[in-house]
């Protein structure tokens, strides 16, 4: 990811915010950062504070110092790295999951590494998605978009790599897949393959609104917050699409 370079604010190490938890502006999207690396943050920070329609609600260093920024600050999205020192991305991902007052933070996993051992992981402990570090500035700021509105950042080709490497265990019994009606499963399958609701309608010759439909339905059914834990759920039962 390039970063810019026009900011000589130092950050230090914890978690720093700006000020107590407040109400942003109707539609103003409030991002938080937690990563290791002090210039890590500095960039990211300089990239959310020009863009228009987001705000900057304060960086940490660690999972622990991410929790107590998130109890504070209340963020509608948070960039997550998962390699941290004392308290890692997974663990803080995991206690984020299982806290009713931080578990509407959208989590978005930023790596310098490609698909791994962790990005299941990561999806399976509630993150909306994940990007490398490297990725374009515009990316970043179009998935904190994406899952602020209540999407999973999942691309195809990222979508192929875990099912890959993580769904050739084989199906396992998992919770939920006799309530789904034969088209839900499908739906599920297709989800699984990254491809938008537009994009299944186009492939099995049907309309949008049917596709949305149906995949809603399967949400509901599997207590999914998004699309994001439907392609976990399609891995562990099997019905994600050979890649």
């Amino acid at each position: 990811m390039t970063y810019a370079d026009d900011t000589t604010q130092q950050t230090r190490e914890g978690a720093t915010g700006t000020g107590d938890a407040r109400q942003a502006g109707e539609g103003v999207i409030r991002v938080a950062v937690a990563d290791d690396q002090a210039v890590v943050r500095m960039g990211l920070r300089a990239l959310l504070e020009r863009e228009p329609g987001m705000e900057y609600a304060g960086e940490a260093g660690d999972g622990q110092a991410a929790l107590t920024l998130l109890r504070r600050a209340r963020p509608d999205v948070l960039l997550l790295d998962i390699r941290m020192p004392g308290m890692d991305g997974l663990a803080a991902l995991r206690a984020i999951a299982a806290d009713p007052d931080l578990r509407s933070t959208r989590i978005v996993v930023v790596t310098t590494f490609a698909v791994d051992e962790y990005v299941f992981a990561a999806l399976q402990a509630g993150a909306s998605g994940f990007l490398l570090k490297d990725s374009d500035p515009a990316e970043l700021v179009n998935a904190v978009r994406v899952v602020a509105a209540g999407e999973a950042l999942l691309s195809p080709a990222i979508t192929r790599k875990v099912i890959g490497l993580f769904g050739r265990a084989g199906a396992e019994p998992v919770e939920g897949l006799e309530t789904l009606t034969p088209r839900e499963r499908e739906m599920v399958a297709w989800v699984a393959t990254g491809r938008s609701n537009d994009e299944i309608a186009a492939e099995l010759t049907i309309s949008p609104d049917t596709v949305r439909t149906h995949v809603s339905r399967a949400q509901v059914k599997l207590h999914a917050r998004d699309r994001a834990q439907l392609v976990v759920f399609a891995i562990r039962a099997g019905l994600a699409l050979p890649t």
